[in-house]
């Protein structure tokens, strides 16, 4: 699919989606769609990121066709396209759930899809959709927090539960983690990851040592899914989000990470972007070139 060239028709014109890409709900030829899940009613603090998805859209309108850095045209060769929203049912998150997993099946039946959240509960629907299609997947996971933690106020669902509920429900091989920090509820968290069989890298860490977790990342056997919260990334560059942690990677730093993703990519989602709480569009835009350059790698993986 083509974009609006920016050359013919200014960035701040026409109808937004992601990219400036065409939308499009037909994926017969679709390889890669950006698709937005608008929903916040797992969130445990801020909420916010219902406007996520519009958000990431109107922070793509700077991306041009070519990505330099990863030597390929990621729109072009994945004829990439935006397909829209799943609607949500606000207030109701086992009810989403069920239509988001329903949608996600077939949306990632025929094009892999590149989420917009929403918060993080999405996942968990997400790689419910994912089990049916592949089978157990591998999962990375970019985020300041766990995410599996039992309940909150005895519920079951929320954006810090879903990692347990897929590990319960034996979605998941292999589980990376990458950019935990911040201060925890129990030294038992600790013992807990490694109870769910989970390997976790925390953000005191080194250049030479990502890139040891990424030679970590890259020797996943079969098809992986990238879970990545903004808030993985420190908020003096990403503010916009529901739950940050100082001490973050930069935003660089992310793009690099994700960047050195090679894999057998099953989909991708980035997740608690909150525009009420972002400053000059910084989180939204972050957000929309880390799906950029992760349609990059697959782009270029797939040749």
């Amino acid at each position: 699919m083509r974009q609006i060239d920016a050359r013919d028709s200014p960035r701040f014109a026409q109808i937004s989606t992601f990219g400036r890409l065409p939308h499009l709900q037909d994926l017969a030829g679709v390889k890669a769609a950006y698709v937005g899940v608008p929903f916040d009613d797992g969130t445990t603090y801020r909420t916010g990121a219902r406007f996520g998805p519009s958000a990431i859209r109107q922070g793509s309108r700077l991306l041009r066709a070519y990505n330099p850095f990863v030597d390929t045209y990621p729109f072009e060769s994945l004829n990439s396209c935006d397909y829209g929203d799943i609607n949500a049912i606000p207030g109701y998150i086992e009810d989403t759930m069920h239509i988001v997993e329903k949608e996600m099946k077939q949306i990632a039946s025929s094009s892999i899809p590149f989420t917009g959240g929403g918060d993080h509960s999405i996942a968990l629907p997400i790689l419910r959709a994912m089990h049916q299609i592949h089978g157990k997947v591998n999962l990375v996971h970019l985020d300041s927090h766990y995410d599996f933690w039992d309940s909150y106020w005895g519920k079951k669902y929320t954006h810090g539960t879903w990692l347990r509920r897929a590990r319960e429900e034996n979605l998941l091989n292999e589980v990376i983690q990458i950019g935990i920090r911040g201060s925890l509820y129990s030294k038992d968290d600790i013992e807990d990851a490694k109870k769910l069989g989970i390997a976790y890298y925390t953000t005191n860490i080194t250049r030479k040592e990502t890139a040891k977790i990424l030679t970590h990342v890259k020797s996943l056997k079969g098809k992986t899914y990238i879970s990545l919260d903004i808030d993985v990334t420190d908020p003096a560059f990403a503010p916009g989000t529901g739950t940050p942690e100082v001490g973050g990677v930069s935003s660089l730093e992310v793009m690099e990470i994700v960047r050195g993703l090679d894999l057998d990519l099953a989909g991708m989602e980035v997740v608690e972007v909150s525009p009420p709480y972002d400053v000059s569009e910084l989180t939204s835009m972050l957000a929309a070139n880390l799906i950029y350059e992760g349609m990059s790698v697959l782009a270029k993986k797939i040749g």
